[in-house]
């Protein structure tokens, strides 16, 4: 690798002059393309006023994904081939180079001048090596400093004679220090994040992977390229992602605006799920039991045991005559839409529909000839309507859950040889409730809900879901995002270790099979491109307490990172702490135990130390965030203070859990990590 070989085309100019040249010319172009967007005269396009408020959307996203961030780099990368990259691509003549960026750009004339890094061209710059070039000759990475191109490097791959050598761009870029929310990784994927970010549609993907890995970028990267790959067809469908938290949300909600991809929905599965309000919560084992996938099935016995077989017959006057469906036709009838094993709600729209259907077969007997009006009209008969009305009644999902929680006689009835007496006890409520309103509901209970809301009506499917921080979710969790799925596929990002909900996820084959999505792939990433090695290495003296035979993380990384365990007397020293950190360029997170938020937080303001919340965006006069450590997953920041780790542990209902918070809150830092501690620490971390 070299910082100095000559430029591949004789050009005068010195090689950094040349390429800042081709920057300029590229945001240029770049300018010019949003000016043409934006100079779209419609009003001779549009037909009418929905399809002239349908194409203004489609034009305000465009500019809006045409925006030239001058913080963000235009292009990260070159490629120069040896030879055309394939025949049938209309671009790529021989010895032709590519720059890689992120958004694709072309000059007056439609040639490119940046090429998407989605694009099946510029995989080479993600893939190849020294062992396989991929007909590469250079791969050039550039470096940048508040987005002016200030520097480059060269991996000439296809040249005997040069070693290949870890690249000093890609690791500074890695460990860049950042202020605000999450950054895309694009120009610093790895080939095995690139195989996941490249894998098809049609499958889902499991992705493993320990703090540091890079698997919440992956799975955004994976959202980013399907979108380029399958742009027609997800517009259609819509794609999610799914986050543990609001302020986890709003770290990576600009990832894939960066990337020119503004249509991603973002949720939690609260969000998903919330038909009702919750106001109240759960003890651990009635959460556990609530989120059990057993439920699914008390569910569907309380639901269709308000389906009676009908003992009357169904009399239709139709002026002067007089139709007769029997008892046992009726009976047929409903018994069939029970064996089709359809939705409860679309099994009682059938049903007037079928009941008129026999009374037509009955005209038609008669001589008569009746058509699809008749039909109708014979469904919407008083004497039909009440017959279904008793047979198949409404359901409403609230009132069936509240009925469930509330009345032991009917539970026990739905719950028999599912639930045990003892589990019946703790899910029920301590006192009834009169309405859906007055009830206290939990959010295990809006889970409920939305299951039997499905049971009633088919939920929606989107194109694809990317689940992040899955581990933490219960049976009933992930059907309910499977339900958003059910026609499409998910990405699921996680860490078996870093469960931390008392009915945290054993092992992803039993997640898949409760998301709906049994022959889903699992990967495993082990390199931690993110958490320095001392950190991690300290870290993982946890792992086999919480995670027996889960792959340590391994980091990649050649700078070791700034870590040290030290004893300090009192909040006094850890605020003292913060302030050194603070001294370094970056992000700066004090993580705590929740319980002692609130005297750190005077703590801080005492010393007049400014601070945010998390979730908060960082500014550079306000660089630190104290962060409770139930929400500490999913984060991350250049330096972090860790208050009182034994205080992390007890904070939780049981040490494995709270040993898997620790875990958490020690794997927060991309740079350096400070533990201040006054008690003894976790036994489990060793001397």
């Amino acid at each position: 690798m070299s910082a100095t070989a000559p430029d591949p085309l004789d050009d005068p100019r010195a090689p950094l002059t040349r390429e800042r040249t081709h920057l300029a010319d590229s945001r240029a172009a770049l300018r010019a393309m949003r000016e043409d967007v934006e100079a779209l005269d419609i009003k001779d396009v549009a037909a009418n006023w929905v399809n002239a408020t349908v194409l203004a959307r489609q034009i305000d996203d465009r500019i809006k994904a045409l925006a030239d961030l001058s913080d963000t780099p235009l292009f990260f990368g070159r490629l120069d081939y040896l030879h055309a990259p394939g025949a049938e691509q209309a671009e790529g003549a021989e010895g032709e180079r590519f720059y890689i960026g992120r958004r694709h750009v072309h000059d007056a004339d439609g040639d490119p001048m940046v090429i998407d890094w989605r694009a099946p061209v510029s995989q080479p710059f993600y893939r190849a090596s020294k062992k396989d070039p991929m007909d590469v000759g250079l791969r050039r990475r550039f470096g940048y400093t508040g987005g002016e191109l200030t520097a480059y490097e060269d991996e000439h791959l296809s040249d005997p004679s040069e070693t290949a050598a870890t690249s000093k761009l890609l690791q500074q870029e890695i460990e860049r220090p950042r202020v605000g929310p999450m950054r895309d990784i694009v120009a610093t994927i790895q080939p095995e994040q690139d195989e996941i970010v490249r894998s098809g549609l049609g499958g889902t993907v499991c992705v493993q992977g320990g703090p540091g890995t890079g698997k919440t970028a992956v799975g955004l990267h994976r959202v980013a390229y399907l979108l380029y790959a399958h742009r027609e067809r997800l517009a259609r469908t819509g794609t999610l992602v799914i986050g543990p938290n609001r302020s986890f949300l709003h770290y990576i909600e600009q990832v894939l605006p960066a990337l020119g991809e503004l249509s991603v929905q973002q949720a939690t599965v609260d969000d998903l799920v919330a038909q009702v309000e919750v106001r109240g919560t759960d003890d651990a084992r009635a959460a556990v039991l609530k989120g059990d996938a057993r439920m699914a099935e008390v569910l569907r016995r309380a639901l269709y045991a308000q389906v009676t077989m009908p003992t009357e017959p169904v009399m239709v006057v139709r002026g002067s005559r007089r139709w007769r469906v029997p008892a046992y036709e009726l009976e047929e009838i409903v018994s069939e839409l029970l064996g089709r094993e359809i939705r409860y709600g679309a099994a009682r729209e059938a049903l007037p529909q079928r009941i008129a259907h026999a009374v037509l077969v009955q005209m038609e007997r008669a001589g008569e000839a009746p058509d699809d009006r008749v039909q109708d009209a014979v469904a919407r008969n008083s004497a039909v309507k009440a017959a279904v009305k008793a047979v198949w009644p409404p359901a409403d999902p609230a009132k069936l859950v509240l009925r469930l929680l509330s009345d032991g006689e009917f539970l026990a009835e739905h719950a028999s040889g599912i639930l045990d007496e003892d589990e019946q006890k703790a899910v029920l409520w301590a006192k009834p409730v009169r309405s859906v309103k007055s009830a206290k509901w939990s959010s295990a209970d809006a889970v409920l809900i939305d299951e039997a809301a499905d049971l009633i009506q088919r939920t929606h499917s989107l194109g694809h879901v990317v689940l992040d921080e899955a581990q933490d979710l219960s049976p009933m969790q992930y059907r309910a995002v499977g339900r958003r799925c059910t026609t499409g596929s998910a990405t699921v990002l996680g860490d078996l270790a870093q469960g931390t909900t008392p009915w945290a996820t054993r092992s992803w084959d039993e997640a898949l099979a409760h998301l709906g999505k049994s022959e889903g792939v699992i990967e495993e990433l082990t390199a931690g491109f993110r958490v320095p090695t001392d950190v991690i290495t300290y870290a993982s003296r946890l792992l086999p307490h919480i995670a027996p035979g889960l792959t340590p993380v391994a980091s990649v990384r050649e700078n070791p990172g700034f870590f040290e365990v030290r004893a300090v007397d009192g909040v006094a020293e850890v605020v003292a702490a913060c302030a050194e950190l603070l001294r370094n360029e970056g992000s700066t997170g004090l993580i705590a135990a929740d319980a002692r938020v609130p005297a750190l937080a005077d703590a801080l303001t005492a010393a007049g130390i400014g601070f945010l919340a998390p979730g908060e965006e960082t500014t550079e006069e306000t660089r630190l965030t104290l962060v409770p450590a139930s929400l500490a997953k999913g984060l991350e920041y250049d330096y972090v203070v860790l208050d009182e780790p034994r205080a992390v542990v007890d904070g939780e209902p049981d040490e494995r859990t709270g040993l898997r918070r620790l875990y958490v809150a020690l794997t927060r830092a991309v740079s350096g990590l400070i533990v201040a501690h006054t008690g003894p620490l976790p036994e489990q971390l060793g001397d």
